[in-house]
């Protein structure tokens, strides 16, 4: 069993976060996690942070280092019932439970605070910590997206995983 970090703040993303943003999406195992591309530039994650959106964009740190990020948007017009979400976790704070703490920060946001009633995500069907995670917080795999995106030169599978609220009931 891995220590868990004595503290990590979570904190909303600002623009002043970009540099930060950016070095951890280049790290090879978060980028070998995601669909980020290599190289990513502080300027590309300085205007997405700038840019309206109905979204949550989540930062977990350790001291002054940036450990974790979630992201959670809304969908629109019929799917406004609905939201998506992105993680990563820095290389060298994998299975220290930083995914856990972003998770259970977005479902706050999503549950009490947006109303969401549907929560989407994508994951690679070989990300088996990520499954686990996902699966403990409510998600359940709906279909397999075969040959979905190019990683490292292979086109890979990724799971599509979705976690529904009941709605509320009248009074």
């Amino acid at each position: 069993m891995t220590a868990e970090p004595p503290e990590i703040e979570i904190r909303a993303a600002r623009p002043a976060d970009a540099e930060a943003i950016a070095a951890m999406q280049c790290l090879p195992g978060f980028r070998h996690g995601t669909l980020r591309p290599p190289f990513v530039s502080p300027e590309a994650i300085r205007r997405w942070l700038e840019a309206p959106s109905d979204g949550h964009n989540l930062l977990a740190f350790a001291g002054a280092q940036l450990v974790g990020s979630i992201a959670l948007n809304r969908l629109a017009g019929r799917r406004a019932h609905a939201g998506g979400i992105g993680m990563g976790v820095h290389d060298a704070w994998v299975s220290r439970r930083i995914g856990t703490r972003l998770m259970a920060a977005a479902l706050d946001i999503a549950d009490k605070w947006m109303g969401l009633q549907r929560l989407e995500l994508t994951v690679w069907t070989d990300n088996v910590p990520a499954i686990a995670l996902y699966r403990r917080c409510g998600f359940q795999a709906e279909g397999t997206h075969r040959a979905y995106a190019l990683r490292d030169g292979t086109l890979v599978d990724a799971f599509a995983m979705a976690r529904i609220m009941a709605p509320p009931t009248p009074a």
